[in-house]
């Protein structure tokens, strides 16, 4: 063979393996990305031959397709769907749009993901119609129920946690919306329902539970200042504070006050465990001075403030500001100025503390299964990161423990429970409605649920209404619900 022949067969050689490799990347490691990819036409107009998957809530379909005799095969059907709205989304294939739990999981929904792979060669073998898989989520059906009836006639949302997991037991966001009137085949009239979601100006297209337009937390964010004053070593819960009935801000002109205009509860001086037990704002406004916004930071940021959450729906990322003067500092230390929160964000706070100081990756899917129920896909717990250590959640605990049993937070008492919870009545502006809240978790002493509760607009009573008189029950009617109390 001459030396150019041969020069040659190996640049034919290189090309070749080239082209394979080339080939290979994209049937084997892209296949799957491909497949999904928005642009990808003929995977689209498959999919509508192929029976969509059914969302499980538990074993309780919530959304199911059936034989729709159009081009698209099959239509999206959807039980309860306002109180699910939040959480499945809808799927229409006649505007090619999906959201919610449709959207993430569409892959595993409509058969085109690769835990489908070898059931769908299954079917295509023994010449059975193809069908998508089945999506069990973690939410628990009665506690959905109990909080989406507490929210009637609110704006505001509710979100449930197992603290040990991060599995989310219930996700409720109202208003809501009808999911079946997005997925009718009817383009102009699905159109016209989505341009009047849009146009209401309750916003029920917006999932407060873990975005939307975020509220701050007011004196929730309390335990999270509490966590970094244990974290510094320099405090305890026993550690006191001056007990003024008026703390001005540093260099400035602007006094804070506790909600009720006098001092806390007490002497001349007011422990950590008290502010927090009678929800003071002026002994956490000096703390939060004297730790200073890096520490409030750092400890806001263990427990998943300025991340976002793929659920697999994706949060919004809670935010602590960077860069405060002391006087905005001081309004942080409960809850105020820029500090904005999802109840989803809330509820990790409360998880994480009910959880030895553990805090988990928060998620509402459990299992991807086949026809059959067979588990295709298992989705395992998490962790996210260790907040604090599990004596300073114990002392934290405690103290919202005292809270419900004889504090500000009375109104999420549970007969013959022992319940952790810590209230909010926020400010938004000197005329604007209060956004109110709750967070917490029973039984204090082994946790199965974790809870935030937002109610916004003052919950209709303006800045009359209070976090304990308005959120707090609602909170405790799904514990309740979990606790089958």
């Amino acid at each position: 063979m001459t030396k150019e022949l041969r020069r040659i067969s190996i640049l034919v050689l290189v090309m070749f393996l080239a082209l394979f490799g080339s080939v290979s990347w994209i049937q084997v490691v892209q296949a799957d990305a491909l497949a999904q990819n928005d642009a990808n036409r003929r995977t689209r107009l498959d999919s509508y031959e192929i029976q969509r998957g059914s969302i499980l809530a538990g074993d309780t379909p919530i959304a199911t397709s059936k034989a729709s005799g159009d081009m698209y095969s099959f239509q999206r059907v959807y039980t309860d769907p306002q109180m699910w709205s939040s959480v499945t989304g809808y799927y229409n294939p006649a505007l090619g749009s999906a959201t919610g739990i449709e959207k993430a999981m569409n892959s595993e929904l409509s058969g085109t993901g690769g835990s489908n792979f070898l059931s769908s060669i299954e079917r295509i073998v023994s010449g059975q119609p193809q069908k998508g898989a089945n999506v069990r989520l973690s939410l628990d059906p009665v506690a959905q129920k109990a909080a989406y009836d507490a929210l009637q006639g609110l704006q505001g949302a509710v979100v449930a946690i197992e603290p040990k997991t991060g599995r989310i037991l219930a996700m409720v966001s109202t208003p809501g919306y009808d999911t079946n009137s997005l997925a009718v085949h009817d383009s102009k009239a699905a159109n016209a329902t989505y341009d009047g979601l849009v146009a209401d100006p309750n916003k029920p297209l917006s999932n407060r539970a873990i975005g939307g337009n975020m509220n701050p937390p007011g004196s929730t964010f309390k335990l999270v200042v509490a966590a970094a004053a244990l974290d510094s070593g320099k405090f305890t819960m026993q550690s006191t504070f001056p007990n003024p009935a008026a703390f001005t801000l540093p260099g400035t002109t602007t006094a804070v006050h506790n909600s009720w205009g006098g001092p806390c509860p007490g002497g001349e001086t007011v422990s950590l465990a008290d502010a927090i037990r009678y929800s003071c704002n002026i002994p956490m406004a000096e703390l939060a001075v004297q730790l200073g916004d890096k520490a409030i930071r750092s400890s806001a940021e263990k427990f998943g403030f300025g991340k976002e959450f793929s659920l697999p729906l994706e949060s919004t990322a809670s935010t602590y500001p960077k860069s405060l003067s002391p006087d905005k500092t001081g309004l942080t230390g409960f809850g105020q100025g820029d500090v904005r929160a999802t109840p989803l964000q809330m509820a990790m706070v409360s998880a994480g503390i009910a959880n030895n100081g553990v805090v988990m990756n928060p998620r509402m899917v459990d299992q991807v299964l086949g026809d059959d129920l067979s588990v295709l896909k298992q989705i395992d717990n998490s962790q996210f990161g260790q907040a604090m250590s599990s004596d300073q959640a114990a002392a934290i605990t405690a103290a919202m423990q005292a809270s419900v049993s004889s504090g500000a937070a009375q109104g999420a008492r549970i007969d013959g429970v022992d319940v952790a919870g810590k209230t909010g009545t926020a400010e938004n502006g000197d005329t604007n409605p209060y956004t109110l809240w709750f967070t917490g978790f029973a039984p204090a002493s082994n946790p199965e649920i974790a809870v935030a509760v937002v109610v916004e607009d003052g919950g209709g009573q303006g800045q009359s209404g209070s976090g304990d008189a308005i959120a707090s029950p609602i909170a405790k009617k799904v514990m309740e619900a979990v606790l089958k109390k």
